[in-house]
């Protein structure tokens, strides 16, 4: 049987460079998706030596981060602590969060604070707590570009090459995207010192000009954009800040127990086997569990402050409904806001000190990375164990742990299925790989009779 977990040696039959390390897995990316992965495959190394499972992560920061920039004082999660990188798949794991608050003395006091939803700022620590422990092979400051199939003499290919930009290439039998999304910017906005998307906020507040106009802008009527109107109405006391939406209004989270159930792990099941009109219909439906709402709480505090601002003036405060961004033009000293009510069709012009655009996120477009396997069609196919349907000749495998929302339903992009999908991709690779060593016993006959170039460099062996 042959290794996987090898390195090759010498001469191969493959096109293209066969030297280097070769994995069992490779992930690309490392947040919180492929960090429960690395987690998932470090306990199932533990407990089953001899069926080990070689991983190798990648990612492209310097270290283990997860929305930095917006790590506002005092907010919270969105979603319950339970809901960690391994609680739902083995409650027994020492890499809970309520492993960590234990490891940092903190879960009598957590416990007495009564609430499932710390703070982001304490999630983030857990998840680096977490990040630091795994004893799977994570390589940062790695920026992969390109995700080839390894095509033998016969054509087929069991092996991908993955390449980084600054040459170097590693060979991996399963490769597990899991990039993350990326920031929608509207059309008329250029990102600049001044115009930037929240979601490295604190930062981009750190490099702006000083305040000259002591006016803002925040685009976009989420739980992100009202958490960056309450933090520049609180942190820049003699500014006003204007938040521009087309709703008429902040419309409030749905965490009710009835909806919240679309975030079920076995509800996964029921979508992804539902016909696509019903999937695309349940989505909708509760679309409002998660994007463009806001929590309830938050709502109520900011229009709390306005109110009293209405009272005992100044107005700082100001809620631009039905109302849109036309064009921003950037000065010497600050960046004018062109704005459109859609309500009267009338438009005024605002001397600001910076946009914030809180506008959302997208998935990563795969296709620079994974070329023409990335299939450019509404809905890709993806199995229910998160495989990207590839081409016949094409052995390995892509699984997807994000861009899924259309096939796998609300959770593809969020923490709360994070646990459970790590285990099922997992159980996948696994069981796979068993497949693929049954075929390769059946036909070991066959292969011993063709002459080869190849040796490999068992584990045993090193």
């Amino acid at each position: 049987m042959i290794d996987r977990s090898s390195t090759f040696t010498g001469q191969s039959e493959v096109q293209g460079d066969p030297h280097g390390e070769v994995f069992d897995l490779v992930g690309i990316g490392f947040g919180p998706a492929n960090l429960a992965l690395a987690i998932a495959i470090e306990e199932h190394n533990e407990s089953s030596p001899g069926d080990e499972v070689r991983a190798c992560f990648f990612e492209r920061r310097t270290e283990f981060a997860w929305h930095p920039g917006m790590l506002l004082e005092g907010s919270t999660m969105q979603i319950a602590f339970p809901k960690d990188l391994v609680t739902f798949r083995n409650p027994t794991s020492s890499y809970s969060f309520f492993s960590y608050l234990h490891e940092h003395g903190r879960l009598v006091d957590f416990v007495n604070h009564q609430t499932f939803f710390p703070t982001r700022l304490e999630f983030q620590d857990y998840l680096q707590w977490a990040a630091r422990r795994v004893g799977t092979e994570v390589r940062y400051d790695a920026d992969i570009v390109a995700v080839e199939p390894l095509h033998n003499a016969r054509g087929s290919a069991d092996l991908f090459t993955v390449r980084a930009a600054d040459g170097s290439v590693v060979h991996a039998r399963t490769v597990v995207m899991g990039v993350g999304l990326r920031a929608r910017v509207p059309s008329w906005a250029t990102e600049s010192s001044r115009c930037f998307h929240n979601h490295d906020f604190l930062f981009h507040l750190e490099e702006m000009p000083s305040p000259v106009h002591q006016r803002f802008v925040v685009v976009g009527a989420g739980q992100s954009a009202a958490e960056v109107v309450q933090y520049l109405h609180a942190n820049y006391p003699q500014a006003e800040v204007h938040n521009v939406f087309g709703r008429f209004g902040y419309s409030p989270a749905d965490d009710s127990p009835y909806a919240n159930r679309i975030f079920d792990p076995e509800v996964v099941d029921e979508l992804h086997s539902a016909p696509l009109e019903e999937r695309e219909r349940l989505l909708a439906l509760h679309k409002g569990t998660n994007y463009a709402v806001v929590a309830p709480e938050l709502i109520e505090a900011l229009y709390a402050a306005e109110y009293r601002e209405r009272v005992r003036g100044p107005r700082r405060l100001f809620m631009r409904r039905a109302s849109e961004v036309l064009a921003t033009t950037e000065t010497s000293t600050g960046i004018e806001v062109e704005i459109r009510n859609s309500l009267d069709d009338s438009s005024d012009t605002l001397e600001c000190d910076a946009v914030v655009l809180a506008t959302g996120f997208e998935p990563t477009s795969l296709g620079s990375m994974l070329g023409d396997l990335a299939w450019n069609t509404p809905v890709p196919p993806v199995a229910r164990d998160y495989r990207l349907e590839l081409p016949a000749e094409i052995a390995a495998d892509v699984y997807l742990l994000g861009g899924t929302e259309k096939t796998h339903g609300l959770t593809a992009s969020l923490l709360s299925n994070a646990a459970v999908r790590a285990g099922e991709v997992l159980s996948s690779v696994l069981e796979r790989r068993l497949r693929g060593q049954s075929v390769e016993r059946a036909e070991i006959g066959e292969l011993d009779r063709i002459p080869s170039q190849h040796t490999y460099a068992t584990s045993e062996a090193r």
